[in-house]
């Protein structure tokens, strides 16, 4: 049936929403073929009091936000002018209410999603307060979604039939609103038709976000009492009202059993719990049935303008193997940053050491948070600790699949497939998380180890830089010997040429021992590699594709079956087949998460105990090297200074020696002698100068590491798999 207004067309088939008032059509301009959503009001509307008619109207009026749905133009039924018909701004994408209702969303929305959600439905409800609006009916269907040519999302606040115009400090009698949603002294009169006399103030809206938000975050409402919300309705209400403080959720599980608290966010959700650890507290002072307790809207809109206004920053714990979503003031200091990533994996500042796309990430206390590179949750920033850590990751909780029915019922079935696709979505996400960590780990430690093998490289420089001091200060000391055959009355030390034995006795050790770190260097890099071969070639993820496509179609077909009622024989029987193929699918997807994707990431994260203890070990010998090293130099730089001041008195002495005091052969001698001590105090100066070049050299290499990205043979991160 098609209905239309002077300017507008539409056909009943294309319902988009369905109230007590009034019902939404998809509709489209009859000159320009615009696409626009037109709400129509049923007869039982116009019973209302006039005012209340035109309430709607005129709210619309005065709202115009890009979080508020627009609204073009007022228009009346063509044959009908009593009938008003609201003509506003089309959402392609449905409601919030839809979106969650996707199998993909069954336990909520992914982070970056929420935070659109988060964001829109703040800003549309900061214009509203602005205008002085209290919307008493907020819930996911009621939220619009608009999709934009980039494909990002954008939310918009709709359904203004039960708004009025509110100040903060004003109350009202009248009931509005959606049970799950409503505020319980408002449940308490509205549903349990208890007799009250309390009035409602704005913060009631403020409620009804708290159960939204939760819902979006974690695909589940926060109060469900045995049986459901509207089955059990003095139980919801009691839920409700004896919610502990700082409580977000209640569920009462078993019939008339106790309810169980939650103070968090559910584990299985997909935000971050960097994002948890802000939002939680935004909404356990909202969710407070004390209104004089709950929240105002100033507290709220700060609260959440302070989350949307931080930087996200990914990091990755590789010793821990665990991922942080850190949020932080774009305005911090990176002393701030180091507090934030110890608060989330417990490594102390002064230990922390990063690594970002293969190379040396030089981070000073007093820089700017902006000056971080641009993270994401497949590019993140590496953290390593430089003391010993433990594997802190948790193991992944298997996703909970319910009991198959095993009495043939249509209705059961559609029930039991549609629970079932949800859940095969979140093995689905948890699979492709355990995937993405496992190359997260092998690029971490893939950059490790060449962060590594230049520290070696540095070393085994240095230990030659030592070497030619060595030789050096081992020559001057020879000269120095025969030097002190001719009488010039110079003593000289007999220490030094024990010591330079010594040190050159001990070079070759270390350098055989760099050479080992070198080898077992090469050899963790191979074995690295390994497993980046078996990460390209796994299937699992494919492969759980594939069963979720299956058991998609048997949903289809049983709610198929649903909505016929009663089946003939030869539909039963296949109706029953069917349910033989899922249990075999639930099966196999037990056995593809656990025998496969598990194993393989278990296998990962004990490959890299031993990465991590080997690579630990090699910095720990080579820092002691370092200090043995800068031991060594001291003393040749003595060493030099002895011999130095030993041959400037030399030629000293040399040089006042007046002519003819000797023969010629002993002027000859000495004219030798004075040449040659200029000589090796020239060999000594050009040896200084070049050992300090050759350091600034090593210097300079470690700068240009810590900002050149280097471009790695093996797989860049999120380069494998779906």
């Amino acid at each position: 049936m098609t209905a239309s207004t002077e300017n507008h067309l539409w056909t009943t088939e294309d319902i988009l929403g369905q109230g007590a008032t009034a019902n939404v059509y998809k509709a489209r301009n009859k000159k320009t073929s615009e696409v626009v959503a037109v709400k129509v009001f049923n007869i039982a509307s116009y019973s209302r009091p006039y005012e209340v008619q035109i309430r709607e109207f005129e709210m619309l009026r005065r709202l115009n936000h890009v979080n508020i749905v627009k609204l073009f133009t007022i228009e009346e039924i063509q044959g009908n002018p009593k009938q008003k018909v609201l003509v506003m701004e089309y959402c392609s994408g449905g409601s919030l209410l839809n979106l969650l209702e996707e199998p993909e969303n069954a336990f909520g929305l992914p982070e970056s999603e929420f935070l659109i959600v988060l964001q829109c439905v703040v800003h549309g409800m900061n214009h509203l307060r602005e205008n002085c609006v209290v919307h008493r009916d907020i819930k996911p269907g009621n939220i619009m979604r608009q999709v934009g040519e980039d494909g990002c999302s954008v939310y918009k606040l709709t359904d203004f039939g039960a708004a009025r115009e509110l100040d903060d400090d004003e109350k009202f009698m009248s009931i509005y609103g959606t049970e799950e949603y409503l505020h319980p002294d408002m449940y308490e009169r509205a549903v349990l038709r208890k007799p009250q006399q309390k009035s409602y103030g704005v913060t009631v809206d403020l409620w009804s976000i708290g159960v939204t938000f939760y819902h979006a975050a974690s695909g589940s409402l926060p109060f469900i009492p045995y049986g459901g919300p509207r089955k059990n309705k003095p139980i919801m209400y009691k839920i409700t009202t004896e919610k502990p403080e700082g409580a977000i959720s209640g569920v009462q599980k078993v019939e008339k059993g106790p309810i169980e608290w939650s103070y968090h966010l559910p584990h299985c959700c997909q935000l971050s719990e960097g994002l948890k650890m802000h939002l939680v507290p935004v909404l356990a002072n909202i969710l407070e049935a004390n209104q004089e307790k709950c929240w105002g809207f100033d507290q709220f809109f700060a609260a959440t303008i302070d989350i949307l206004q931080r930087l996200k920053v990914h990091v990755f714990s590789l010793q821990q193997a665990t991922a942080h979503t850190i949020y932080i003031h774009i305005y911090s200091t990176i002393a701030v940053f180091f507090e934030e990533v110890q608060a989330h994996t417990g490594i102390e500042a002064e230990k922390q050491h990063y690594l970002f796309q293969g190379h040396p990430l030089i981070l000073e206390p007093s820089m700017k948070l902006i000056n971080l590179p641009p993270t994401s949750a497949e590019r993140p920033i590496f953290l390593l600790s430089r003391r010993a850590e433990k594997i802190a990751v948790l193991p992944p909780k298997e996703p909970e699949i319910p009991v198959l029915p095993s009495r043939f019922d249509v209705m059961a079935d559609h029930t039991f497939s549609k629970t079932l696709v949800g859940v095969i979505h979140q093995f689905l996400q948890t699979m492709r998380l355990l995937h993405k960590h496992r190359d997260l780990i092998l690029q971490g430690f893939y950059s490790y180890i060449e962060s590594v093998r230049i520290e070696c490289g540095n070393t085994a420089h240095k230990i030659g830089m030592v070497n030619m001091k060595l030789l050096s200060c081992v020559s001057t000391e020879e000269t120095l010997d025969a030097i002190s055959q001719v009488p010039l009355n110079i003593s000289i030390s007999s220490d030094n040429m024990q010591k330079l034995r010594l040190i050159h006795e001990k070079l070759p050790v270390y350098g055989s021992s760099i050479r080992e770190f070198q080898n077992k260097l090469q050899h963790l890099h191979v074995e690295v590699a390994e497993h980046f071969k078996t990460l390209t070639e796994d299937k699992c993820i494919q492969k759980m594709q594939v069963l979720l496509e299956k058991i998609v179609a048997v949903h289809r077909l049983y709610r198929k079956d649903r909505q016929i009622g009663k089946l003939n024989y030869n539909d039963e029987q296949i109706h029953k087949f069917e349910k033989i193929n899922l249990s075999t699918y639930i099966k196999k997807v037990k056995a593809l998460f656990r025998d496969d994707c598990l194993q393989r990431y278990q296998e990962v994260l004990a490959a890299e105990v031993t990465w991590s203890s080997a690579l630990s070990d090699i910095q720990s010998r080579l820092e002691h090297f370092s200090g043995f090293f800068l031991q060594l130099i001291g003393e040749l730089q003595m060493c030099e200074g002895q011999q130095t001041k030993v041959l400037d008195r030399a030629l000293v002495i040399a040089l006042q020696r007046p002519d003819g005091a000797e023969g010629n052969e002993g002027m000859k001698n000495r004219d030798n002698m004075i040449l040659r001590m200029k000589r090796l105090r020239d060999e000594m100066e050009a040896v200084a100068r070049e050992l300090q070049t050759n350091n600034q050299i090593i210097e300079s290499l470690r700068a240009f590491n810590s900002t050149l990205v280097l471009k790695p043979s093996l797989p860049q991160p999120g380069s494998t798999g779906s």
